[in-house]
């Protein structure tokens, strides 16, 4: 029935109407409802929504309709009679995002209307998609559905679909006690003093750093000390994407640095410089923190923030 909520046309806005600006607001309700049965096709597929499960009807050709229809499209057959359980798991075929939801809508927050097609499906199923922003939701997406938990045997059983986990975050940590041996303790000892050092082996003549106590090519002890300078070259290094509390931003390069006079490099990080500028054979110098500000071994590696570019011109690696 139509309830106007002041006299005037149902039909409407009229030439009067535009010119005067008045407006007559309408109603549309069933009042009750509106009620209808729902047969036996339909009534089934409502039934098993009620109980948590979707179903499709098969028609002769072997077709399965999600949702099911009392005849076949193709054919304007009969469907069987034949009932099949599909899903719950689907795929999406295609969808539109809803950014601002209307009053109506499944969802009070952003969603997208989804064609999803079921596991053992012949047709797709319009229902919300509940992803949380418009590019998770892309054709091919597997999705399953959320069910209500209070169910009459309506479609809004299925509140939405939701994403299957596809990936998981967990946190790691853990928590150890370092305790240098003889040759890192004489390193860290010399990035106290802000300064490196590392060892020449008698035999072979390698300068190796960080320090150590035997060549590991010669496998000769080695008892002789370097000094090195803090400066050195990019040998070869990677961008990392995930955040390090050592770094200075994200992505960040994490590098090997030949120290001028060393024969081995050594890992460190790479800053002042945007990640996309570093390339082998870059000159590089260790960024110290303050001399007030350093902590002494074993701790003291956290006294160089990283390496940043002399501006010298690349070495030929």
């Amino acid at each position: 029935m139509t309830v106007p909520s002041e006299t005037g046309a149902a039909t409407g806005e009229t030439a009067a109407d535009s010119v005067t600006g008045s407006v007559a607001d309408h109603v549309l309700e069933f009042p009750g409802g509106y009620t209808r049965t729902t047969g036996p096709v339909i009534g089934r597929f409502l039934t098993e929504l009620r109980d948590a499960r979707i179903v499709g009807a098969r028609t002769a050709a072997g077709r399965v309709l999600v949702p099911p229809l009392e005849y076949d499209p193709d054919t304007g057959e009969d469907v069987t009679g034949e009932f099949t359980e599909v899903g719950p798991a689907g795929t999406v075929e295609s969808h539109a995002w809803v950014q601002n939801p209307l009053p109506g809508h499944p969802l009070d927050r952003p969603f997208a209307w989804a064609l999803i097609r079921l596991d053992g499906a012949d047709t797709a199923l319009v229902h919300a998609v509940d992803a949380g922003e418009a590019r998770a939701v892309r054709p091919g997406l597997r999705v399953r559905p959320r069910w209500r938990a209070e169910r009459s045997g309506r479609i809004t059983d299925i509140e939405s679909f939701v994403p299957e986990v596809t990936k998981i975050v967990s946190p790691v940590r853990t928590e150890y006690r370092l305790r240098p041996g003889r040759a890192l303790a004489r390193f860290l000892e010399g990035v106290a003093e802000g300064v490196f050092i590392g060892c020449r082996c008698g035999s072979c003549g390698k300068v190796y750093v960080p320090y150590r106590l035997s060549c590991p090519e010669c496998g000769v002890p080695i008892t002789g000390e370097v000094e090195l300078p803090d400066t050195g070259t990019v040998t070869t290094f990677a961008i990392n994407n995930l955040p390090d509390p050592r770094a200075p931003e994200v992505p960040f390069v994490s590098a090997y640095i030949l120290l001028d006079g060393a024969d081995v490099p050594m890992i460190a990080l790479v800053g002042d410089v945007p990640a996309h500028e570093v390339r082998q054979g870059m000159r590089v110098r260790a960024v110290w923190v303050p001399e007030q500000e350093r902590l002494p071994a074993p701790h003291s590696m956290s006294n160089i923030r990283w390496f940043a570019p002399t501006g010298e011109p690349d070495a030929e690696l």
